[in-house]
């Protein structure tokens, strides 16, 4: 019975009003829509990763502008507002126009502009793309008497995919899109508010260079949780669903809370900040009672691995508690100097600290979902191809080391290993400490790489829950000169700490073969 009382969670569902119409669970953001609405600017610009909940946003936006007084009833802002004022509300929505040529973009952007023209008419003079967008904020103004407000969902979403292409399709979509963006600045006398979000910045696109008076909030700390889910939203309005979670998974509700915590929290967008749970994922655990990594199953984008392998970026680079100022990885896209700009603009890294003398922001992956979701998506670079067998035999080394035989484990490898074709690259030791740290990583154990101590560095050190493994690769050497290695420059001390039992692992891979060809176990 209490089941059947719970409300539905909005799988997909992106428009405020059927949320509330259909009674679905939401989560009252409306007090930052009555913030920004209220605020000294009327431009605003917000990045959030993909299915963060910025669609929602710009919704809930478009019905507060559009006057729609009765579905915020009960809501933060129905004690906050008192005017109600219909403005007429111009709603763009970017995301349609993913992978497309110059001819669908612009066709797209038609299609757009021509809805709104049915009703605010569009005169004959007005052919291009940015004309059309000027006389329809104008007559939008002059017909309704007020002036008008501007939503663009994802705006950069045209640009993403091809961002990697800057001497082919970026320059060119990059060129549509300024001109349909430039006349905001024209139009300001007949704008009320524009609102903008998306994932990434990009500098050259005239929002950026022309629009000096765009207040982008997306790192200020009063709208750290306009997006996303925090954890006091999610014990407040979720506590049913999470005891009905617990029941699935035959766990407690505080198990239960705690492994969605590892699962999907850890997002902060500035610092100080609550910490946020990705909405996408925590609400479809909730409503399927299952936890598993729902983000990264909706589709890894095709840019982050483009890019990933421009800036040479090696998996275990990727988060490992990186250090720096806001103005290196908050830059638009194309000032970056590295991969870090795009991961946390992404979302698969974020803030995790902040030091208040040296203005430096610590990195980090958020959470489980992110880091085996990421290992995933690289996992094919290392493996030649993401085969099911390769998936499977990775599940199996899991089980092999749960059970503490790491000599099952490493034949299962060797195994696999013989039956794929091997990847270019795979003449150096690098390449197999990455392979490692990637299968390692896929358990959701802690791992690292080049783990310093006294008199030298660990190739690859790896620890679950009562066992600590250094292991050393060779490449065309021996195994025992790997495992001799560990004991000459006693790597285990460094660990022992710990608390836990030390298992010492030497491996050569084979030069011929490009497959593990021996290795050394010793506790």
């Amino acid at each position: 019975m209490e089941q059947q009382q719970l409300k539905r969670c909005p799988i997909g569902v992106q428009t405020f009003e059927k949320v509330i119409e259909g009674n679905y669970l939401y989560i009252d953001k409306t007090e930052y829509i009555y913030r920004m609405a209220h605020g000294a600017s009327n431009y605003y610009f917000l990045s959030r990763p993909r299915r963060f909940g910025k669609s929602l946003l710009v919704s809930t936006l478009h019905s507060y502008f559009a006057g729609k007084k009765e579905l915020f009833k009960g809501l933060a802002i129905e004690k906050l507002e008192t005017e109600w004022t219909e403005y007429p509300v111009l709603h763009f929505d970017m995301s349609l126009a993913k992978h497309v040529d110059k001819e669908t973009l612009e066709s797209m952007l038609d299609v757009q502009l021509f809805e709104h023209e049915k009703i605010y008419g569009k005169p004959e003079r007005a052919v291009t793309l940015n004309d059309r967008m000027k006389t329809l904020i104008m007559r939008a103004c002059e017909q309704t008497g007020r002036q008008v407000v501007v939503l663009i969902d994802e705006y950069d979403a045209p640009l993403l995919d091809v961002m990697h292409e800057e001497e082919e399709n970026l320059p060119v979509l990059r060129n549509v899109m300024r001109n349909f963006y430039s006349p905001l600045k024209a139009c300001d006398p007949y704008l009320r508010f524009v609102f903008l979000t998306g994932i990434t910045k990009f500098s050259q696109l005239s929002i950026f260079s022309e629009l000096n008076n765009i207040s982008n909030v997306s790192m200020d700390e009063p709208y750290a949780a306009i997006c996303g889910i925090t954890e006091e939203e999610m014990l407040e309005r979720m506590s049913g669903h999470i005891e009905c979670l617990a029941g699935a998974l035959e766990m407690t509700c505080e198990e239960t809370r705690l492994k969605l915590k590892e699962k999907y929290d850890g997002y902060h967008f500035t610092w100080p900040s609550p910490d946020i749970y990705n909405p996408f994922s925590l609400l479809n655990a909730l409503e399927r009672r299952k936890i598993d990594n729902y983000w990264f199953g909706s589709g890894t984008p095709t840019y982050l691995i483009e890019m990933l392998r421009k800036f040479h970026v090696l998996p275990s680079e990727v988060g490992h508690s990186m250090q720096a100022m806001a103005s290196d990885f908050d830059a638009p896209t194309e000032k970056m100097e590295s991969i870090v700009p795009l991961l946390y603009q992404s979302g698969y890294i974020t803030i995790k600290d902040y030091d208040k003398l040296t203005e430096l922001y610590t990195l980090d992956i958020p959470n489980r979902e992110i880091r085996v979701g990421l290992m995933q998506s690289l996992l094919p670079n290392y493996l030649n191809r993401d085969t099911l067998r390769g998936k499977t035999t990775i599940g199996r080394m899991y089980g092999a080391i749960a059970h503490g035989d790491m000599d099952a484990a490493l034949r299962l490898l060797q195994e696999f290993l013989s039956t794929i074709p091997y990847c270019d690259n795979t003449n150096y030791e690098g390449h197999y400490q990455q392979l490692f740290y990637i299968i390692f990583s896929l358990f959701g154990m802690y791992v690292d790489v080049e783990v310093r101590t006294p008199k030298g560095r660990v190739d690859v050190v790896m620890r679950t829950a009562d066992t600590l493994y250094v292991i050393e690769l060779k490449l065309g050497k021996d195994a025992d000169a790997a495992m001799s290695q560990i004991n000459l420059k006693n790597y285990p001390g460094r660990f022992a700490l710990s608390g836990l039992p030390v298992v010492k692992v030497g491996v050569n891979f084979s030069a011929e073969t490009h497959n593990i060809e021996k290795w050394v176990v010793e506790e």
